[in-house]
């Protein structure tokens, strides 16, 4: 139903089918789309994003990212949204409005300018054992935690700060740096909103709900990482690979710069959830799953600094709100019946901050890995399969099986930490909570458990992709998102690309990716080359061995790789003649980037080539015909 609020989106919106997010739509389930209604949408469509160069969506139409000096995508963002309330309140002052603001901080990659990283130079050099035990007595003392409360331990599979070499440690202290000057500068552009509703006048009646933290902690830059994808694609690598690569970008100072899509050691992770076992993509240990909520609603509610340790989950959000307005959920929208909501009103600690909690059974799974939260204060968990800090694929994945796992089961009202598995002391309660997440999981169409994983290990042609063999393309169309692109990093491919050669021709004839992992082919100097950056770890070059002819032009890049994640051997070739080959070390399977693009005479957003970064987008001066690509059997 519609109650008279004007309402906006901004920032990371991870909600639309990654094959749907072409400027060609569908639009139904963008932000600003029939079936989410929003009436304002300004960010991006994807999981993550450069910070620095992000594929940016206005409503529905794809924009190009602001090229001014000093640009930063979270300062966008609260510039666009403070924009939008003043036109707001300018227009229609009376009218309410919901907005939902989303920066893409602190999920990686990590990006922020170097000085606000400086600002924490010299803060972590303890590492993140030490670091962990500063913040739990800190969390004690400050009344945050139970005062007993266990402190769990590093699991055996992470590193401990002894454990790394000298040599590596600035490294891996340079990425925390980064980290906490990112998280802090995203702090700072969500207080300018809270500063504006007070310049505006209307603070004091605005309920506000601060989640801090996208999944909590994430252990995906697993040993520390200059190009966080390579988790995502099952690529083990070493620091000293790590290191290699960033030498020439400018060493460490080059870390959350355009050049590096960097994330931190899952020690620091393991740190920043103090006092729990668990991380992101560990959904039955909290940690990973429980992070801050601020509420605020001067009018309403008296300020205190008790902690509400109430039990709740994000899917009580919405009814804390229609709770507050007096909304009832609606069963039917636009002829489309709703499904049911979840979740319980918060309203009830507003005031009380020992109230007992209301929250019914919840469930988590993630993976494989899952949990289930009892009203009566129980958490059952199992570990899944995977372990999100280990580099490349885990083993026994290939015979995993939910049934065969073992569960534990924690008294939250008595263990906040969960710290102490008690289920072999009370096997019938453990059955219990098993049996309650069989129902919860199949009310929320879960099974089968650990279907994300199928993509990752077993398919990876399952992923989001555009499900076409063949694609045609001409000069006209760029910032197609990687998943709707042609796969011509990860599945064996021919691209043949015809163009107009000058004797002065230069510029991208096709590029996938971004600085962080891509493959492009690009003219200059008369030769032809060829580009597949492996997330910055391994590059290909292939360049031609002779002078590029003039006039009409065929040029064929072959690609075959026989195995996911498996070698590549590349042949190019102009005029139907070969004039380079190359095998390319280890492919990706799933995808370079979440948010950069493929495009046709022009690199987008970030570009895939030190060769030609400084030119960036480095359009091809002269004309394509046509780029024809097709996957080879």
């Amino acid at each position: 139903g519609y109650y008279g609020y004007s309402t906006a989106a901004f920032g990371k919106w991870h909600n639309t089918p990654a094959e749907h997010t072409t400027a060609q739509g569908p639009y139904d389930r963008w932000p600003s789309g029939r079936l989410v209604g929003f009436d304002y949408f300004y960010g991006f469509l994807a999981g993550e994003s450069s910070q620095w160069e992000p594929a940016i969506v206005r409503n529905t139409t794809r924009i190009a990212t602001p090229e001014k000096k000093g640009y930063h995508f979270t300062e966008d963002i609260a510039d666009d949204a403070v924009n939008w309330m003043r036109r707001q309140n300018a227009i229609a002052p009376e009218q309410p409005f919901l907005m939902y603001w989303a920066p893409g901080a602190s999920h990686g990659p990590h990006h922020i300018f170097k000085e606000w990283a400086d600002k924490y130079k010299g803060r972590f050099d303890q590492g993140w054992d030490a670091l962990r035990e500063e913040i739990f007595a800190r969390q004690k003392a400050l009344g945050w935690i139970p005062a007993e409360t266990t402190l769990t331990p590093r699991p055996s599979t992470m590193a401990a700060w002894a454990d790394i070499p000298d040599d590596e440690k600035p490294f891996q202290r340079r990425l925390m740096e980064v980290f906490a000057g990112y998280t802090e500068h995203a702090d700072t552009q969500a207080g300018r909103l809270l500063d504006e509703l007070e310049r505006l006048g209307i603070r004091d009646n605005t309920l506000v709900f601060y989640i801090w933290g996208d999944n909590g902690s994430s252990a995906e830059g697993q040993h520390g990482t200059i190009s966080e994808l390579l988790a995502q694609n099952g690529i083990a690598t070493q620091i000293k690979d790590h290191l290699r690569a960033l030498e020439p970008l400018g060493g460490l100072d080059a870390l959350g710069s355009p050049k590096t899509d960097n994330m931190y050691h899952a020690g620091w992770a393991w740190a920043g959830s103090t006092p729990y076992q668990g991380l992101k993509l560990t959904a039955g240990h909290l940690g990973g799953t429980r992070t801050p909520l601020a509420i605020s609603w001067p009018k309403s509610i008296k300020a205190d600094k008790t902690p509400r340790s109430q039990f709740h989950h994000v899917n009580d959000v919405v009814p804390t709100i229609y709770d507050v307005l007096g909304i009832r959920h609606p069963t039917r929208i636009d002829g489309v019946t709703q499904q049911p909501v979840d979740g319980v009103s918060m309203r009830y600690s507003f005031g009380n901050p020992t109230a007992p909690g209301r929250k019914q059974a919840q469930y988590f799974e993630v993976m494989g890995d899952r949990g289930i939260y009892s009203p009566d204060g129980w958490f059952a968990a199992a570990w899944g399969p995977r372990t999100p800090w280990v580099t490349g694929l885990s083993p026994g994945l290939a015979t995993w099986s939910p049934e065969k796992d073992t569960w534990q089961l924690y008294d939250l009202e008595k263990d906040f930490s969960q710290g102490h598995d008690v289920a072999a002391q009370n096997p019938a309660r453990v059955a219990r909570m098993k049996a309650l997440f069989d129902k919860e999981a199949k009310a929320n169409f879960v099974y089968p458990v650990g279907g994300g994983l199928w993509s990752v290990v077993w398919s990876p042609q399952s992923a989001p992709h555009n499900p076409a063999a063949e694609f045609h393309y001409t000069q006209d169309v760029v910032g197609v998102p990687e998943f709707a692109g042609p796969k011509v990093g990860a599945r064996s491919n021919l691209v043949t690309v015809e163009a107009n050669l000058a004797p002065d021709s230069s510029g991208v004839l096709y590029a996938l990716g971004a600085f962080s992992g891509g493959v492009a082919v690009w003219v200059d100097q008369g030769k032809l080359h060829y580009e597949y950056n492996l997330f910055e770890i391994e590059r290909t070059r292939v360049v031609s061995t002779a002078p590029l002819p003039v006039g009409k032009v065929k040029v064929e890049v072959e690609t075959r790789i026989a195995t996911p994640r498996g070698a590549a051997d590349v042949t190019v070739r102009v005029g139907g003649k070969e004039v380079g080959r190359a095998r390319v070390p280890r492919t990706a399977v799933l995808a370079f980037t979440a948010n950069d693009a493929f495009d046709v005479g022009m690199d987008s957003y970030s570009p895939v080539s030190e060769a030609y970064f400084d030119r960036k987008p480095f359009k091809f001066n002269g004309p394509i015909d046509r780029v024809h690509i097709r996957y080879l059997k």
